[in-house]
């Protein structure tokens, strides 16, 4: 981690209600046989949106957030921002395929005001509490529905489940200028649309969003053309809900092509964040660097955008970094080696997602591993020292925080899964050699792009792809309370 046409109609309170009989419609006449009904192609075709179809399980970390009884395809969200009266309205239309049969559809969302709501075009009865929203219609497992929300509010964060010093409370926040961004790992675009907020549930995306003149709207995914003042972005690729992102300011553009033309696109407010500019331009090069190590950069196009946080997310092809660095070289020499790290992610983490938040350490591991090597080499540094920094930070945070593959919900994303699965990657890495390793990893995410994982689907891959026995070393490594010592995989 860190880590569109404005709204303007909006239905009557009575429509959210429910449909009565129209008692203007002519009657039947009884004189006229019955016809025999013609069967008709169904108002939508969802197979333009099988790209976004998964395989939704609970969270055991984070259970109370997203549902596996459904699977969301394509999230469609029209927002609009007036920062004058910091009020977000957004109609967000959701292409979903029920898992089971249910009574009603449940997403995670944020209080707003709901100005309607239609399930396949018919008005429902709907309600917010608790942070869900409950849209009171029957749906039959495996037989898509449209729900379309409209509403409006003013946007609030939700609290972050972790220790950390760099990071503020989660999803959308309002800045003191009157500008919009987010953060929202593990959790949080419930903030501002209804979501099945949950990394087990990808699925694509159109973004557009629309704000007053002299501001900008970013968002991830790939541009898709400016109207007037509506922004408008796409994901033709599966996004996990944490991984979509939203920004609304003052912003400078810059643009830089990537390794094989990839479009990049930079956002920074000219003054406040002229300092990182030169590591923005840096994006060809770290990209490259992956490339060479990781196989081809998976998404069409690229980019970042700076925010007032102290942290940084890996958010899908604009990643979201903050802007809040200190005032020394280190520091900014860090911020530019964190970006080459949130991009490592959009190979491991948003190409190939884990399936729950137990399986961070899939995420993070292998970004921290890679952000190893490219200081080790960067820096030229010698193998016995990155050796030496792995094995002693690993027993320093197994001892605070305990084994990375047994997560403490109220720690979310502390240090033990970050360094102590790049340390486990760092023995496997050791004991199979350059040349295994990287055609591995390659494999890994090239082979199961757009795909979800977890510890048995990785061990099962190193054990196929080596021919060896992995699963008593990553099984130990990822739960043992002490660093282990060498396991020799015969």
């Amino acid at each position: 981690m860190r880590h569109r046409v404005p709204l303007i109609l909006l239905l009557a309170p009575l429509l959210a209600a429910g449909c009565t009989a129209d008692p203007a419609a002519p009657a039947a006449d009884p004189s006229t046989p019955p016809t025999t009904p013609v069967p008709s192609a169904p108002a939508v075709d969802y197979t333009a949106w099988q790209a976004g179809r998964s395989t939704p399980v609970a969270d055991k970390v984070y259970p109370a957030r997203g549902t596996d009884a459904l699977d969301v395809l394509h999230y469609d969200l029209a927002v609009e921002w007036a920062p004058s009266t910091r009020t977000l309205t957004g109609a967000a239309t959701l292409r979903i395929r029920p898992v089971r049969d249910a009574p009603n559809l449940v997403l995670d969302f944020m209080p707003y005001q709901l100005d309607g709501v239609t399930l396949d075009g018919t008005p429902v009865t709907a309600a917010v509490a608790r942070e869900k929203l409950t849209a009171s219609a029957p749906v039959v497992a495996d037989k898509p529905v449209t729900l379309v929300v409209r509403y409006h509010g003013r946007p609030r964060t939700t609290p972050m489940p972790s220790h950390r010093k760099d990071v503020e409370d989660l999803g959308l926040t309002v800045t003191k200028e009157g500008g919009l961004w987010t953060m929202q790992e593990p959790f949080g675009a419930f903030t501002w649309y209804p979501a099945n907020d949950q990394p087990a549930d990808e699925a694509l995306y159109d973004i557009r969003v629309t704000v007053p003149a002299g501001w900008t709207a970013i968002a991830g995914g790939t541009p898709a053309g400016q109207s007037g003042t509506t922004f408008s972005y796409r994901s033709a690729d599966p996004v996990a809900t944490y991984l979509t992102t939203l920004a609304v300011g003052k912003y400078q553009k810059l643009t830089a092509k990537g390794p094989r033309g990839v479009p990049l696109t930079y956002w920074y407010r000219k003054g406040a964040d002229d300092d990182l500019v030169p590591y923005l331009k840096k994006s060809p090069q770290y990209l490259a660097w992956l490339e060479k190590k990781f196989g081809p950069y998976p998404f069409p196009s690229g980019g970042v955008v700076v925010v007032d946080s102290a942290s940084g997310m890996e958010t899908q092809q604009m990643i979201t970094m903050g802007g809040k660095i200190e005032d020394t070289r280190a520091r900014r020499d860090r911020w530019g080696s964190d970006l080459l790290h949130e991009y490592a992610h959009q190979w491991f983490g948003n190409s190939v997602t884990p399936t729950s938040w137990t399986d961070l350490w899939l995420n993070e591991g292998w970004a921290k591993y890679a952000q190893d090597l490219y200081t080790q080499e960067t820096l030229k540094l010698s193998a016995a020292s990155l050796d030496r920094y792995l094995r002693e930070g690993d027993a320093a945070l197994r001892k605070k925080l305990g084994p990375p593959g047994r997560p403490d919900p109220k720690r979310f994303a502390e240090g033990n899964v970050y360094l102590c699965p790049a340390a486990m990657l760092r023995e496997i890495h050791r004991q199979v050699g350059d040349k295994t390793f990287f055609v591995l990893a390659r494999a890994w995410v090239q082979d199961q792009r757009n795909t979800q994982q977890d510890r048995a689907s990785f061990i099962a891959f190193l054990n196929e792809r080596t021919g060896r026995d992995f699963t008593k070393l990553v099984n130990t490594w990822l739960d043992s309370k002490t660093t282990p010592k060498s396991i020799k995989v015969g």
